[in-house]
């Protein structure tokens, strides 16, 4: 079978890898059928994995596949149905993973794709308690932004941000794959939604997208504006992923009490925060690291019901670099996916 492998920072190739063995018991054998990119497959490329990993290292954290084989004791997954494989090797047995927080498993190996041999491959044997089913009506394109992109924005927006119908919120990055469905899921409960994004062009696809007020960062002061559209109030919740440049401007930005959830730091990890402001003003800070299992499938029922993923590009397994190259770029808006 084929893999696309990363071999040394930047060094990508598409090797012939050794057909896999039978599925064993409680293991389920997946044809992949598509590969979401996200930024942690420009982290590891640049060779940012933050922990030990052996190369060369099949890429690849978010996909989606086919049920082709399944291993003794298996009863509820059989050749042909669609699943989507959670993105790190958990446990199963630790206190977080009983009680269904898989993100923060105690005794994880490692991230697919990223510390581990990951998905852009043709098959791929998961453990069958790591396979969340795939609604029927979904394209693969669709649901290959199911494992991570949407069950990131339901745990950062629902599960910590506790984001309430009706409440305002202002969403950083909004060409960017959770930017998009972050607009998309809020919109879906009657928020206020204001967005930021780097070009005109990407504050008008992010209106056209459902955002009620757009900034275009580069040119004005989001926080400025946010303070406007809430009558100097403050939003409720701000949707934070892009790091040391924004951070002050999101504190500056919340009512009192106000909540900011963050998943990343694109554009740089360390930044000042002015604590005073933060304990007078009693804010909320939460970070959020991937998702739980219950995430991912409810992230795909609000897909089934009409919220889907906006899709940048779709390319084949022999173009993952470029659609790295756009991702690492910011030349896109949404998500690009790679087809096998």
């Amino acid at each position: 079978m084929r893999g696309l492998r990363l071999h040394g920072d930047r060094d990508l190739r598409l090797d012939s890898l050794p057909d896999p063995a039978p599925p064993g018991p409680g293991e389920v054998l997946l044809r992949i059928r598509a590969v979401a990119l996200n930024h942690i497959d420009v982290w590891g490329h640049r060779g940012m994995a933050f922990a030990q990993r052996n190369l060369p290292l099949v890429v690849g954290a978010e996909a989606v596949g086919e049920v082709v084989a399944v291993g003794a004791g298996v009863t509820a997954w059989a050749p042909g149905d669609r699943a989507a494989p959670y993105g790190a090797l958990t446990c199963g047995h630790c206190r977080a993973c009983t009680s269904g927080q898989d993100n923060l498993c105690e005794n994880v190996r490692g991230v697919m794709g990223f510390h581990l041999d990951g998905f852009c491959r043709d098959f791929v044997t998961m453990p069958e308690r790591l396979l969340v089913r795939v609604p029927d009506q979904l394209s693969w394109d669709d649901a290959a932004c199911g494992a991570i992109t949407f069950s990131t924005v339901e745990h950062m927006l629902f599960d910590n941000a506790k984001l309430e119908p009706g409440e305002t919120i202002l969403v950083h990055a909004a060409g960017s794959g959770i930017g998009t469905v972050a607009i998309r899921m809020a919109k879906a409960i009657g928020c206020t939604v204001i967005a930021t994004a780097g070009s005109d062009e990407k504050c008008a696809r992010a209106l056209e997208l459902g955002a009620d007020h757009v900034v275009n960062y580069t040119t004005k002061n989001f926080s400025t504006t946010a303070r406007r559209v809430t009558g100097k109030r403050g939003v409720d919740v701000v949707f934070e992923h892009v790091g040391a440049s924004t951070w002050a401007g999101s504190l500056l930005s919340l009512r009192m009490g106000g909540r900011l959830v963050t998943c990343g730091s694109t554009s740089g990890v360390s930044a000042e925060t002015n604590l005073m402001m933060l304990f007078q003003r009693q804010l909320r800070i939460f970070g959020s690291f991937g998702a739980s299992m219950r995430n991912i499938a409810d992230g795909y029922a609000k897909m089934a019901a009409g919220i889907r993923p906006v899709l940048d590009t779709v390319v084949p397994l022999e173009r993952f670099g470029d659609g790295l190259a756009r991702l690492e770029n910011r030349a896109v808006f949404g998500k690009i996916v790679v087809t096998l």
